[in-house]
């Protein structure tokens, strides 16, 4: 498993601690250090079943001072893609990969039904 946090996110503390009390083996990537790359996000993207939209970050500062929230609805997705890969920021976090699935955010009942 791939687990994609920031580690200053409670969030991603709270997913993190999640993973360690289950005892799961997992690769810890910083996405400010490591920004997911446009191939990766595309696999995950289909791979989660979920709406582009669903992987920005929206309550980020850096999605807000670019005004994306008026921006995204006249992209398409290959420039949506193109975005996200520039700056980790704008990746809404965690995200868990796994064989099977790509789980965005942290919803503890949701993992633990994946995982």
């Amino acid at each position: 498993m791939l687990f994609v946090n920031y580690p200053q996110c409670s969030t991603c503390k709270k997913a993190k601690a999640f993973l360690d009390s289950h005892a799961l083996n997992y690769e810890d990537r910083n996405i400010k250090e490591e920004n997911p790359t446009e191939d990766e996000l595309r696999t995950w993207i289909e791979k989660s079943g979920l709406d582009i939209k669903r992987f920005f970050n929206t309550s980020g500062l850096l999605y807000r001072s670019m005004g994306l929230k008026d921006k995204l609805d006249s992209m398409d997705d290959a420039q949506k893609i193109k975005l996200l890969a520039t700056d980790g920021m704008l990746v809404k976090r965690p995200i868990l990969v796994t064989d099977s699935t790509v789980l965005v955010g942290f919803k503890e009942k949701e993992w633990e039904n994946v995982l």
